[in-house]
């Protein structure tokens, strides 16, 4: 049995709602000034224990469950010693200061919030962001200022808020049944706990128990417990980081490669600036993220004599590893000898199971955790390595096309090489392709376009002859949970726009999905939002409307102005409808707005 809860923490008054996910049964309890549910909460809580249940919540390992752990310790909870556990958590500058051991639990839990790695800072994201993604009829956020002192009334709005949060985890953790099997069967399998693993703990983990199997030690133990076995280094000379069989001819591609081995190194993020060769009327742009080139405001089209041809190479960094034998050096040689037989392993299962998907991970998130200064794979030369690696490879593999008349390459990026060609010229290509990879001992994977539109080297569109569509940066509306999805008509007719010439302002004023024009914008507790005279939700859902009032943006003053509240325009010149109640949503649409914004994405391109 799982079970959703949540719970919501004020000075005087604590609640916890909980339903059974997807059934009618729900749960309330309640530690306030006028009621003390402490020992039914329990209770409670070890019957779900004792049933094998399972306590789903958002955040839940983070937040919720070390309040209600501390709650089960007292064993009789006053809600003045909840709201100071609770603050406690909040404010505390350590996040794992309050978590509670899985062992440690009274009953197991399962946290939305860690499986889809949103305790990452770079995907962080709250529930209330996730309701608007949603697209759920209502949006509500938190109706009292924290800390607040509720009266009995105010308990009941309070509460009808926390049954909100339950309806919007029950959604999201219904759409995250794929990624709950997964963990199921791993858990399973291996007869350990991946329940609250993100996809690259997994990964790493799963490598680090076939490193032990090999033999291989991956942690150093002592009286204070364990710590990662590491290779720290303090300087890393690139040229030894660089495969030196790479010889280049042109000037440019030389000249790049002599940089590098001239440098010394401390730091590995962020390190490499303006590195740039100018090839072939292209800027190849190096950095740690990766080798970069594009054409800017083009599009192509095939047809009977032109072709646009894509070369990827199959899972870069780790088949480079892999065929040359590089490794993080504490963990030796058996290093590349597990990760050969992981990559031999994946082959044998069919993909869409989770054997292929937990070897996916193991295989693609190691080089990435090498400079995590945390994990077991740490070794920045390693790193450099991996890294400096594939951008030679992919120049030398630039540089031999070139050598094909009326060959242009369209992009490289990071881990390909995108070419328009004249049709007779494809054997030419394949030719260059399979001599690179006898050299390289890499894998290339070929892809035709039918078509292909670019911005620039991270904003593009382009379509396969199958029909699939692969989109970049502004062109992409498949979010995941954490990004944006503000605004999703604008990608989508920019994309009828540009495969299939459809007209704009036609194509915007009959899209057929409203909420499609649905945006979002979020301040922190610190600040808030106007809409003309009116302060609105934090988390406020808008769009772009005809008779709107203009969306003000105010966040808290600078130290060097300390009484001056800094005010911000929300889609400056543009009237908005407010709409977190969809039923809110009756202004007409200004189509002008969203017109604009197409046009951004498709004029000058087509």
């Amino acid at each position: 049995m799982n079970v959703i809860y949540d719970i919501e923490t004020f000075a005087n008054v604590f609640i916890l709602c909980a339903r059974v996910a997807n059934s009618p049964l729900t749960f309330y309890f309640e530690v306030s000034d006028w009621k003390n549910d402490s020992k039914q909460l329990i209770e409670w809580v070890r019957m779900l224990d004792s049933m094998g249940a399972t306590m789903i919540g958002f955040n839940n390992v983070g937040f919720d469950y070390p309040v209600l752990h501390n709650i089960i310790r007292m064993g009789n909870a006053t809600p003045q010693v909840i709201y100071e556990k609770a603050q406690q958590i909040i404010h505390s500058d350590d996040r794992f200061a309050n978590v509670v051991f899985p062992s440690d639990r009274v009953c197991t839990q399962l946290d939305l919030f860690k499986i889809h790695h949103f305790d990452n800072k770079a995907r962080t994201t709250n529930l209330k962001a996730l309701e608007f993604n949603m697209r759920m009829d209502n949006i509500s956020d938190l109706p009292f200022p924290i800390g607040s002192v509720l009266t009995q009334d105010q308990v009941k709005v309070l509460t009808d808020y926390c049954w909100h949060d339950i309806a919007a985890t029950e959604r999201f953790y219904n759409a995250s049944m794929e990624r709950i099997a997964f963990r199921e069967q791993l858990t399973a399998k291996h007869g350990r706990d991946f329940m609250n693993h993100n996809d690259t703990k997994i990964g790493a983990e799963v490598f680090q128990i076939e490193l032990e199997n090999a033999g291989v030690q991956c942690y150093e133990y002592g009286a204070n417990g364990r710590k990662p076995r590491q290779t720290k280094r303090n300087n890393i000379t690139l040229k030894d980081c660089i495969p030196q069989w790479v010889e280049f001819s042109h000037p440019e591609f030389q000249r790049i490669k002599a940089w590098f081995n001239e440098q010394v190194i401390t730091e590995t993020k962020g390190v490499f600036k303006d590195v740039i060769a100018r090839v072939g009327g292209l800027e190849f742009i190096y950095g740690t993220g990766g080798l970069h080139a594009s054409v800017e405001n083009r599009s192509f089209v095939a047809d009977d004599e032109w072709m646009i041809y894509d070369m990827d190479v199959t899972s870069l960094y780790p088949s480079i590893a892999i065929e040359h034998g590089h490794y993080p050096q504490h963990l030796t040689s058996k290093f590349v000898e597990v990760y050969r037989d992981l990559r031999e392993q994946r082959m044998q299962y069919k993909k869409g199971t989770a054997e292929n998907a937990m070897l996916k991970l193991a295989l693609n998130g190691t080089c990435g955790k090498s400079n995590d200064q945390f994990s077991i794979f740490y070794d920045p030369k390693f790193t450099m390595t991996i890294t400096l690696s594939g951008q030679m490879m992919l120049s030398l593999l630039a540089e031999m096309l070139l050598q094909i008349g009326g060959l242009q390459i369209i992009q490289v990026n990071t881990d390909g090489v995108t070419v328009c060609i004249r049709r007779e010229a494809k054997m030419y290509v394949d030719g260059i392709c399979d001599l690179w990879q006898q050299m390289t001992k890499l894998t290339l994977e070929y892809v035709e376009y039918r078509k292909m539109v670019i911005r620039d080297v991270n904003n593009y569109i382009a379509e396969k002859m199958n029909g699939e569509v692969k989109r970049k940066g502004a062109y992409e509306y498949k979010k995941e949970w954490h990004q944006d999805a503000s605004a999703l008509v604008v990608p989508k007719v920019a994309e009828q726009v540009l495969l299939h010439d459809a007209p704009i302002r036609e194509t915007v004023e009959n899209w057929p999905d409203k909420m499609d024009f649905m945006q979002r914008i979020k301040v922190p507790r610190s600040g808030y939002l106007r809409w003309g005279d009116d302060t609105v939700e934090n988390t406020t859902r808008y769009y772009v409307a005809k008779g709107g009032k203009l969306l003000t943006k105010w966040l808290p003053p600078l130290a060097k102005k300390p009484d001056q509240w800094r005010q911000f325009a929300v889609e400056s010149g543009w009237q908005v409808c407010v709409c977190n109640d969809i039923k809110d949503a009756v202004l007409p649409i200004n189509y002008e707005y969203y017109v604009a914004e197409c046009e951004k994405l498709t004029l000058g391109v087509m």
